[in-house]
């Protein structure tokens, strides 16, 4: 009996300790990638809530790939509990799955914000028979309003390419460049500057953009001197680098963008994406889901800093999907630890949050669809 009592204690130790010291991010290996030890922060502006009208005339959209209710809490713990985010005081959730599929896709995805039309996983604003959807970008240049896309991977990847293609596939990356030549979309940032250029077709779509009007940059410090006009930035060959790479291409992009499309008196339409959120939750990395938290939120910050001085404009935060399965297992405030945990190193059906700032922030509160943010953002703009 005493030699059982003696095993079962010896056995509590041995799992308490080992549980005890998991749980303890400092007795972890320095390079463990679900850790993020802290880092540079940056102080946030609280903003006024005071705006010009009732409807917006703008529209910024920003989306998180990846992004779950855990990769902003990681990112607000990094930055010693403050992000932009925090100024969006209409807040709501919103179920992601596809049409096909519990748990979508970013072209699905990104579709369903796009168009407002629930598809198969993999399609580029197309429905399930392989028609085309209008996007809220093509609907915005019918409307007169100017148009922007920008972000952090090839522009043409899944999500971008949803605002503004229509293809059956999301890997058709040549024909997804082609179709932005279909468009009057005025300025457009990111990587894949090898899908333009490099084509099996022969074409040389960067010559086709520069007779149509296009300034053709793929250095940001002059991709953001650009006031005026129209502009393809293709910062990178095919996908931008992380943060140490790039570096703040993101907020400045943002920015740049912003300056150009405002010149528009009729308004504008502008999608963000913090593309890697989400490679970080494919590779379970803690460190690379914060540092592109803290870069996305910056972005946000940029936009919502605009949107409070100019008193039309309505910012619009959400995600596509959340990856990884994240939960913060950890953290300290005072040093900005982190320490993550995932549950899966893919795509997840769980709803992503809905911030939303500027007039008509409020109706972004509560559940909804994905496809919902497209019905009110259009409705917003153009009273249907």
């Amino acid at each position: 009996m005493i030699k059982k009592i003696l095993i079962i204690l010896l056995t509590f130790f041995v799992v308490f300790s080992t549980s005890a010291q998991y749980a303890d991010p400092k007795s972890l290996p320095e390079n463990d990638i679900k850790i993020y030890r802290g880092g540079d922060t940056y102080k946030v502006k609280m903003l006024t809530h005071e705006f010009k009208a009732v409807k917006p005339k703008n529209i910024i959209l920003l989306i998180g790939d990846g992004l779950g209710v855990a990769q902003v809490f990681a990112g607000l713990t990094a930055n010693k509990g403050n992000l932009y985010l925090e100024n969006c005081r209409y807040i709501g959730f919103a179920k992601t799955a596809s049409l096909t599929d519990y748990i979508t896709d970013s072209a699905a995805g990104g579709t369903a914000l796009s168009t407002g039309e629930k598809t198969y996983n993999g399609a580029i604003a197309v429905d399930t028979n392989q028609k085309p959807l209008t996007t809220i970008l093509e609907d915005a240049e019918e409307n007169g309003l100017s148009t922007g896309l920008v972000s952090t991977s090839a522009i043409t990847h899944a999500t971008p390419a949803s605002f503004i293609a229509h293809q059956h596939s999301r890997n058709l990356y040549e024909e997804i460049a082609a179709d932005f030549l279909k468009t009057d979309i005025d300025v457009f940032i990111g990587g894949g500057y090898k899908h333009f250029s490099e084509r099996k077709d022969g074409r040389n779509l960067i010559k086709e953009l520069e007779n149509n009007g296009y300034t053709v940059l793929q250095d940001l410090n002059s991709i953001k001197n650009i006031k005026k006009g129209k502009l393809a930035g293709l910062t990178a060959y095919e996908h931008n680098g992380r943060i140490e790479e790039r570096h703040d291409m993101l907020p400045v992009a943002t920015k740049t963008a912003i300056k150009i499309l405002r010149n528009n008196q009729n308004g504008f339409f502008l999608m963000i994406e913090g593309s890697q959120i989400d490679w970080g939750g494919h590779e379970q990395s803690t460190s690379y889901i914060v540092e592109e938290m803290l870069d996305f939120d910056r972005a946000v910050g940029e936009a919502l800093k605009f949107a409070a001085k100019d008193g039309e404009t309505l910012v619009i935060v959400t995600s596509d999907h959340e990856t990884g399965g994240m939960a913060v297992h950890n953290g300290n405030f005072e040093t900005g630890m982190v320490h993550g945990e995932f549950t899966t190193n893919n795509h997840t059906g769980l709803m992503v949050p809905v911030f939303a700032y500027g007039p008509g922030a409020d109706e972004f509160i509560g559940f909804m669809e994905n496809t919902d943010i497209h019905a009110k953002m259009k409705k917003l703009l153009f009273g249907n």
